[in-house]
C-alpha cells in the first residue's frame, strides 16, 4: 500500500487527450461506488443525476495564466520563461509598470544575474537572481503588463499535452480553463471542472444544488514525480489556497445538516481538508496548501468527488486511492481503458461517492 509500484498501471499512449471534445459535458463519466467497487458508465451531463437538492459543490475558481513566454537573451540565444508565483508577483517600482515574479527559464545555457530576455512588443525581463534552480525576474514593459502577457504569453500546458510538434490546431486559452475561473494565478487547470459548462451549472441550481467556490491555485510541483519508494518519505509541494468567509459558512451548514459535500476536483478535495479543523469544520482563512493525502488518510470534509483520471504513480492517483481504495481505483481505470476513456487533463471524468 505504500510502495511506489502499487499505484502503477500501464495506459497506451493513445488514450492520453490530447485536446478536449467540442462539447465539454459530453465527455464519457464512470460512476465508482467506493464501498463496493461497483462501476457504472455515463456522460458527464448526466452528474445531474447522482447529486440531490441541498448537495453543495465545491468548485476551484483559479484561472490558469498564460504565463509561458518564449523570447530571445541578449546574446541572441532562445529562451523560455514560466511565471510560477503570478498572483503573489510584485511591483518592483511603484511608478512604473515593473513586476518580479519568480520563474523557471530554459535556455541552452544557464541563465546568469542580470541576463536579459527580450520578447514582442516590447517586453523585456532580466533576471534578478536564482536558487535552486529558480530565478526572481523583473519585468518591464511600456503599458499594462497584464494586457501584454495575455496578448504574447501562452497556456503552460502539461507536458503530456503537445502542441509544437503535432500542431494540433484548440484554442488552449479558452479550453484549457472553467467557465467559473475568475482567480488568476495557476499554472495548470483544476481539470476536473473542464467538463462543466454554463447550461449545466444552471441546471444544477435548479436543482436546488449549491455551487461554492474555492482557490488553490495549481503550481509547477503537481507535475514533481515522486520519487522514492516509499511514498510515505515523499514531501509534496505547496500550493496557496483560500476560502471565503460566505463559503466555509454554506459547507459548515451543510454538514451539520447532513447534506453532501462534493468536491470537484483533487485541487478542492486538498483545499478543503487542509483548510479544516479535526472535527472537519471549514476554517475562514487561506495558507499553503502542502497536505499529502495518501491511503490511511481520514477523510473529515468531502463525501464524494469529481476527477480525473491520473497519471501513474502521480500523488493525485494515490489521492484518489485514500477516498475510493487502491483495488477499487485500478480496477476502475482498467474498466476505462478497456472502454477507451481519454485520459489525464483533457480526458473523460469519473464520480466517486
Amino acid at each position: 500500500m505504500f510502495s511506489i509500484t502499487d499505484y502503477n498501471y500501464d495506459l497506451p499512449k493513445e488514450l492520453i487527450a490530447q485536446k478536449p471534445i467540442e462539447k465539454r459535458d459530453q465527455s464519457k463519466l464512470i460512476f465508482l461506488h467506493r464501498k463496493t467497487g461497483g462501476l457504472s458508465h455515463h456522460k458527464f451531463y448526466e452528474i445531474c443525476d447522482f447529486l440531490s437538492p441541498s448537495d453543495i459543490l465545491v468548485v476551484n475558481n483559479t484561472e490558469v495564466v498564460p504565463g509561458r513566454l518564449i523570447g530571445k537573451k541578449d546574446t541572441g540565444g532562445k529562451a523560455e520563461i514560466l511565471i510560477l508565483n503570478y498572483a503573489k508577483g510584485y511591483n518592483k517600482r511603484k511608478d512604473d509598470n515593473t513586476f518580479v515574479y519568480e520563474c523557471l527559464i530554459k535556455s541552452s545555457k544557464r541563465a546568469r544575474q542580470s541576463t536579459t530576455i527580450f520578447f514582442d512588443q516590447g517586453l523585456k525581463a532580466e533576471v534578478i537572481n536564482s536558487r535552486n534552480g529558480l530565478y526572481s525576474v523583473k519585468f518591464t514593459c511600456k503599458g499594462n503588463f497584464e494586457e501584454f502577457l495575455y496578448r504574447i504569453g501562452k497556456i503552460p500546458l502539461p507536458p503530456y499535452i503537445r502542441r509544437d510538434k503535432d500542431n494540433i490546431a484548440c484554442d488552449d486559452k479558452k479550453s484549457y480553463q472553467t467557465v467559473y475561473a475568475s482567480q488568476k494565478g495557476a499554472i495548470a487547470a483544476p481539470t476536473a471542472g473542464l467538463h462543466f459548462t454554463e447550461k449545466l451549472i444552471e441546471k444544477l441550481k435548479l436543482k436546488n444544488i449549491k455551487i461554492v467556490e474555492i482557490t488553490l491555485h495549481v503550481g509547477y510541483g503537481t507535475f514533481s514525480p515522486v520519487r522514492v519508494s516509499d511514498i510515505r518519505n515523499h514531501r509534496i509541494h505547496s500550493e496557496w489556497c483560500t476560502i471565503p468567509e460566505k463559503s466555509a459558512e454554506i459547507i459548515n451548514n451543510a454538514k451539520e445538516n447532513g447534506k453532501q459535500i462534493i468536491a470537484v476536483g483533487t485541487t478542492c478535495v486538498r483545499s478543503l481538508e487542509y483548510l479544516s479543523d479535526t472535527n472537519g469544520n471549514i476554517l475562514n482563512k487561506s495558507g499553503n496548501c502542502d497536505l499529502f493525502i495518501y491511503p490511511g488518510y481520514r477523510f473529515k470534509v468531502i463525501d464524494a468527488m469529481i476527477t480525473n483520471f491520473h497519471l501513474p504513480k502521480s500523488t493525485l492517483l494515490m489521492l484518489v486511492s485514500a477516498f475510493a481504495g487502491r483495488k477499487n481505483i485500478l480496477n476502475a481505470y482498467r474498466e476505462a481503458i478497456n472502454k477507451n476513456y481519454r485520459f489525464f487533463s483533457y480526458g473523460d471524468a469519473m464520480f466517486i461517492a
